[in-house]
Parts: C-alpha cells; structure tokens; sequence
C-alpha cells in the first residue's frame, strides 16, 4: 500500500518529500491451509500492493481477502461490509474482519446478535430470539480455556464524507468501537485484539457536537452490521475440521 501510494504521489507532504502513512493491522490466519513455508521473505508486502492496485467500488464479502481464514466462537467468521447515512445525508461506511474470540450469533442459533440494526434482510432476517435462556447467554470462547491471543482480534475502518479533525475522527472511533459491543459477545476479552479505524473524505459539514454524535450512532450501527454480514456471507474452509459457515446450519 505505501509502494502503491508513492508512486501516485499520495501523502502527507512536507515541502518536496511526499511521505505515505498507511496505519496497519494485523489478522491471524495461519490455520487457513496453503503453504507457509515461504523462507525468509513474507509475500504479504506483494500481496497488499496487489490488494491495493486492484481495489475497486465493487469487492466480495465472507471468507476472502483479510476475513479468508477469520473465525469466531461457533462459526465461521470473514469480511463483512454495510453503509448508511445520516438524516442531513452525511455518508458512513464500514469494513470489517470479524476473526472474534466471542460470538456473532446468540448461542449456537441463527439470530444475530446485531438484528436490531439489520435493513432489509441483510443477514438473514431472523430478528432475535422470542426468548433468552441461560444457554444463551453463557461465554462461548473460541479455543476454550486453550484460547490464545494470537488467534483473535476483530478489524473494522469506518469511512465517512464529513469535514473532520484529526480530534474527531479519532472520536468517531470511539463511538464507532460501541457497534463492536452491539454485534460481538463477549468482547474486547483480554485474548482479543479489537481496533477501529476512522477516516473522512472532507466533503460535507457537520455541528461538531450533535453532528459528530449523530455521526458516531450511524456508525456504530453501520459497524455492527458490517460484523453480522461478515459471519453471514462466510462459506467453511475446504478441509476436516474446519468450523461450519452460518449458512450450512440456517441458510
């Protein structure tokens, strides 16, 4: 990404210098099958300027890219997506790798646990449950108490079309991160590794108090949808063992 953003003379400048930052994370996905032993040199650096040349308005959900070898407690986890906008029409995005040490679903059934934030069907359409019972409610951890935290976190960026400073962007993050809650149970255990990235287009205007917190609801909601839909899109991985997709239960 930062090769590719170099080359198109995209960055922060500083008199002459064009200097290209690009925040990372990281997702485990070791367990996906394939071959690892690639020596020395990691293909990962090729693989994200390939990512990035090839990004396009229209991409796949489920269990591609980043969200290829997510999990989470129960089900498969992959790339989720969604958007919305707010009622003065400021647009928010969100992307998300749903690879959880928790549960997108309650317990081990079909509803979702972000089905009140859910439009159109998206994810399904199963709403929640009539009723909660303690089985429901109880921990599902991946991995149980052999759970490592080299094998969770949950990335999600949140992309708008608002004027934001660098203090509100981060505040969207913030309020965003509630979305995380909204979707994920439990979450942000100590054995994951959950980050929200914000960034803003700068083109519309927003109040930077009920505007940003106008903003920051849509997004947490957009978030935990983008969560739903990842798990929801998911297909297992081909080989003995792997966790079951959503879809091969309820879809």
């Amino acid at each position: 990404m930062q090769a590719l953003l170099a080359e198109q003379g995209r960055g922060f400048r500083i008199r002459d210098a064009v200097i290209p930052i690009v925040p990372g994370a990281i997702c485990f996905d070791l367990l996906n099958g394939g071959n690892k032993a690639w020596g020395r040199f990691s293909p990962y650096r090729d693989l994200g300027y390939a990512a990035a040349a090839a990004a396009g308005a229209d991409f796949a959900l489920g269990s591609v890219g980043a969200g290829l070898g997510a999990t989470t407690a129960n089900f498969k986890g992959g790339l989720g997506s969604a958007s919305a906008a707010t009622p003065a029409g400021v647009k928010v995005a969100a992307l998300a790798v749903v690879n959880a040490i928790g549960t997108v679903t309650v317990g081990d059934g079909p509803w979702f646990w972000a089905a009140p934030y859910e439009i159109g069907g998206e994810y399904g359409g199963r709403g929640m449950p009539p009723s909660f019972t303690p089985d429901m409610l109880k921990a599902r951890i991946k991995g149980g108490p052999e759970a490592s935290a080299a094998e969770s976190t949950t990335l999600v960026v949140v992309v708008t079309d608002a004027v934001l400073t660098k203090t509100q962007a981060k505040r969207l993050a913030m309020i965003a991160q509630t979305g995380m809650a909204r979707a994920i149970y439990p979450v942000h255990a100590p054995l994951d590794g959950d980050v929200v990235f914000a960034a803003a287009t700068g083109a519309n205007p927003i109040d930077p108090l009920f505007g940003l917190t106008e903003l920051g609801m849509v997004a947490a909601n957009v978030a935990a949808r983008a969560i739903a839909r990842g798990v929801y899109s998911a297909t297992a991985l081909p080989f003995l063992g792997a966790l079951p997709a959503w879809k091969d239960r309820f879809g």
